[in-house]
This record gives C-alpha cells, sequence and structure tokens, in this order.
C-alpha cells in the first residue's frame, strides 16, 4: 500500500515517525511519500518538504510568506496526484490539510483520507467541522474530551490514546542518571529550570527573552534552553547575548527528566512536562497585550490554553498569556511552584491527568485501526 502523510510541525513529525512504523509493521510492503521533518525521514519513503519551510503561524506571517504557501501547497497537490496514494493521512496543521483533503477527494476519490491528531476545533474556527464532515473518511483522536466534543456535530471519531504518553514513556535514555547528564553537558549542580520556547522562530522570539530573565531572580537555579530540532542555535544565542545560559540542543526530553521545574511555551509540551512529573508555568506571548487579552476571551472556546489544564479540566498550571506574561508575573508564579505549595498539588494532578490518558501504543493502535479497512 501507498502512503501520504502531511505532518508540518516538530510534533507533528515525532508522531508522524511513530505511526509509520507501526503501518511498516503491518504492512512490509508500505511506501511513503510525505510532507514532514527529520523523524519522518529516517523511518524511509519520499519526502517532498520539509515542515521547517511550512511553519508560518498568524494572519500576518501567512500573509508575508503567501508565495512559499501557495508553492508549498501546489507541490504538495501535485506530488499527491502522481503518487495515488491509498491513504492520506493528516496530522493536525488544518489550514493546509484541509485544503489538500478536498484536493484529495475532488482528484483521488479511491484515496481513503484520514486525520491523526484532530485539529483544535474546539479551541477556536468550529466552523471547520463542515470541512472535516465532507471531506474525512475517519478521525482518530488523541485527547478524551475531543470524543463528546465531535459527538455533538454528529461526527464520530476513534480515540486511540495519546502519543505523548508513548513517546514520553519509551524514551531513549530512561535511566540516565543526574551527574551523567550535567558532565555531558557542561553543567554545574544547580537545580535545573527547563526553558520551553516553542519549535517556530516567531515564538521563541516571542517568549524566550522573559523567560531568560528569570535567571536574575533566582540565581540558585540555573535555567537552560531547549533547543528544537527545527531551530538554528543561533537564533537561541541572539536572544541571550551575553548571559550564560546553555542549550541542550534536540534532547528536550533528556532535559524534562533531569529538572526540577520548567517555563513552557504553550502547546503539546505543557502535556509532555506534565507527563514527566515537573512543574510548569505556561507562557505564550501574543501581539497586542490586553487588546489580545480581550479578543482571547471572544473568539476562544476554551476557559485553559495548556493542553495539560484542558484534560484536567481545571488550571493545574498557572497560565500567563499575552498581557499577564510579564516578567514580574513570571517571576511570582515560578517561585511558587519551586519550593511553594503548588508544586505538591500540581504533582498530584498531572497523575490524574497521566491516568485519564491511558496505556502507551497509541500509534499502533493507530495504525491497527487505519488498516483494518
Amino acid at each position: 500500500m501507498k502512503y501520504f502523510i502531511i505532518a508540518g510541525e516538530a510534533s507533528g513529525d515525532l508522531h508522524a515517525a511513530n505511526l509509520m512504523k507501526e503501518i511498516k509493521n503491518l504492512d512490509s510492503k508500505a511506501e511513503f511519500m510525505f510532507l514532514g521533518g527529520d523523524k519522518m525521514q529516517n523511518v524511509g519513503g519520499i519526502m517532498i518538504r520539509h515542515f521547517k519551510d511550512m511553519a508560518f503561524m498568524g494572519i500576518i506571517n501567512v500573509v508575508l510568506n503567501l508565495r512559499k504557501v501557495l508553492h508549498n501547497l501546489s507541490d504538495c497537490k501535485k506530488a499527491l496526484k502522481n503518487f495515488a496514494p491509498d491513504y492520506l493521512i493528516l496530522i493536525d496543521y488544518p489550514s493546509f490539510n484541509l485544503r489538500i483533503a478536498e484536493f484529495c477527494k475532488k482528484n483521488l476519490p479511491k484515496t481513503k483520507v484520514y486525520y491523526y491528531i484532530s485539529p483544535k476545533l474546539w479551541a477556536w474556527k468550529e466552523y471547520r467541522i463542515k470541512s472535516i464532515k465532507k471531506w474525512i473518511d475517519r478521525m482518530f483522536t488523541i485527547l478524551p474530551f475531543e470524543t463528546e466534543f465531535y459527538a455533538k456535530h454528529n461526527f464520530h471519531v476513534e480515540y486511540v490514546g495519546n502519543p505523548s504518553v508513548d513517546s514520553v514513556m519509551l524514551r531513549n535514555n530512561k535511566n540516565e542518571s543526574k551527574e551523567d547528564f550535567i558532565q555531558k553537558y557542561g553543567l554545574d549542580n544547580r537545580p535545573i529550570v527547563a526553558l520551553l520556547a516553542g519549535s517556530r522562530i516567531q515564538e521563541i522570539n516571542g517568549c524566550l527573552p522573559t523567560m531568560i530573565q528569570m535567571q536574575n531572580h533566582f540565581p540558585s537555579y540555573q535555567f537552560v534552553i531547549a533547543g528544537a530540532p527545527s531551530v538554528d542555535k543561533k537564533t537561541y544565542q541572539k536572544i541571550i547575548g551575553t548571559k550564560n545560559i546553555p542549550i541542550i540542543e534536540n534532547n528536550t526530553y533528556d532535559l524534562l527528566q533531569q529538572s526540577h521545574a520548567a517555563i513552557v511555551n504553550s502547546g503539546t509540551a505543557t502535556l509532555e512536562t506534565a507527563l514527566f512529573r515537573i512543574p510548569q508555568v505556561v507562557v505564550y506571548n501574543v501581539f497586542g497585550g490586553r487588546l489580545a487579552n480581550i479578543l482571547k476571551s471572544i473568539v476562544l472556546k476554551i476557559k485553559y490554553v495548556a493542553l495539560s489544564n484542558l484534560i484536567a479540566g481545571k488550571e493545574v498550571s498557572k497560565e500567563l498569556i499575552a498581557a499577564d506574561f510579564t516578567e514580574k508575573n513570571l517571576s511570582i508564579e515560578l517561585s511558587k511552584i519551586l519550593e511553594g505549595t503548588n508544586r505538591e498539588q500540581m504533582l498530584k494532578d498531572y497523575d490524574e491527568i497521566i491516568l485519564s490518558l491511558g496505556n502507551p501504543g497509541t500509534a499502533k493502535r493507530a495504525a491497527q485501526k487505519m488498516l483494518q479497512s
């Protein structure tokens, strides 16, 4: 069978790669063509475009890069039509993927169109449910509450577990000692606070400057940046300047495993940090400050933005979004989880989140269901 897969960011690359491995276990003759990243490339197949050339956030950024966006769409459509896959598997990334789903249904009617990792319609742009019901054959979801959301729209989905559980529980270097870790990266013996500023340059430029200011407030801790796989080290160094803040590239899990706390840009990383049971403050920089806070309450249909909080149904980790994301607020909230009473309660809430997500095996269950028909 032939499989065409689209993942538009780092987390999608990871989860798609795991899915590809499981498909190969079930289909020894599987052929892959994809838009994705290095992890997918390591599994094997033909890469049409790397996700680092597709990650454009926000309307302004998309408009500024419109020619490249349209070029990516055009190349994807051509490759898809020429490859004529048995399965088109879409990983989140809805603005791009729903256009490709429509194109596929109109031009390759025999191709089955599957969505693995649903777009966040429950947060905003709920109107996209019309496109999903029209162009998607089957949806495989990774968050427990999504089943109820889609049922409200009379669209059946199949919950297969959460791939972050697999990634965290089955990670490499699981037994690495703190001593070996700090020696490997030239760190000192102070407790570590991990800085996860996101996987896109726009996010990093918005969040990291405030994150690194915490070094001035908490000198008894060492702050370490988790370098995203698609981001050049120079991007971080430009922001850091003369500050002595280490950057650990492509080893976020190893860093989290040895951390005492974390400051995390809102996204999949908030859930991964919870799975590591590392207390965190969730942040997100939005252009517009207080106006953005007002718009957030109007546009978003959810009370929280962090996945860990959404699954728990309450604010387990403090969220500092837009105008609330200031150096003063961040220092106050970070102090509460470094040694304060908030720390122990957060760890108890994390245990409930972990229990609700179920056992590892998400990619395997998804692959089995996809190949059943």
